[in-house]
């Protein structure tokens, strides 16, 4: 039995059925953002200053700013269809210039840096966008320099994950780093480039 001779009429239509199927299955936006542990320094209220807004590197009636070098950390919260998820508090916390997190467990005989917030939030905009201005991750001992986030939505907690520099020469030696597939490394890494305000980096966070 030979096969129905194809015409431009059947060709058109199987593409536009193509289409069509496409269209109503969209592919997800990305891949998901991968979870990671809290650590043991996740700071809680009692341990925080009374400023927690997303400017880590400067705490309301202070004169000096933290060390370290300063970035601006920024991006979009979305769902898995990449629609922005508006009104959703995100969290970042992560140790000092010196390797010191603002926590009463952090036992290292070192000062913490007494100019640096350590713990932040911002809110996401309309269209799901956040901003933190911090330091850039330093090494801690026995990890990679590392951000610790939390993504929350309203008083349920959606995500805790960690960010990453791109490319950083201490990843290959981290456990936590090295659980994670290509993928899921990529969508926590952070690529630094100089804005107008100095060095910056956009994440995206899909929950």
């Amino acid at each position: 039995m030979t096969s129905p001779r194809k015409t431009r009429r059947t060709v058109l239509t199987a593409t536009l059925g193509a289409l069509g199927a496409a269209t109503a299955h969209p592919l997800l936006a990305a891949t998901l953002t991968p979870g990671a542990t809290e650590g043991p320094f996740y700071p809680t209220p009692p341990m925080r200053h009374a400023d927690v807004d997303n400017d880590l590197v400067k705490i309301i009636g202070t004169i000096r700013e933290a060390g370290g070098e300063v970035i601006t950390l920024k991006g979009r919260v979305l769902d898995r269809e990449g629609q922005p998820r508006a009104g959703h508090r995100i969290e970042i916390w992560q140790c000092d210039m010196n390797g010191k997190y603002l926590h009463s467990g952090d036992r290292q005989n070192i000062d913490f840096d007494a100019a640096f917030q350590g713990f932040g939030h911002d809110i996401t905009g309309p269209d799901g966008t956040y901003s933190f201005r911090t330091i850039k991750p330093v090494t801690y001992p026995g990890r990679t320099p590392h951000i610790h986030v939390k993504v929350f939505n309203g008083d349920t907690e959606l995500l805790t994950t960690q960010f990453y520099i791109d490319g950083h020469a201490a990843n290959g030696r981290d456990r936590i780093f090295n659980r994670m597939s290509k993928a899921e490394a990529t969508a926590v890494s952070m690529v630094f480039t100089v804005g107008g305000t100095g060095e910056e980096t956009t994440v995206d966070v899909v929950v």
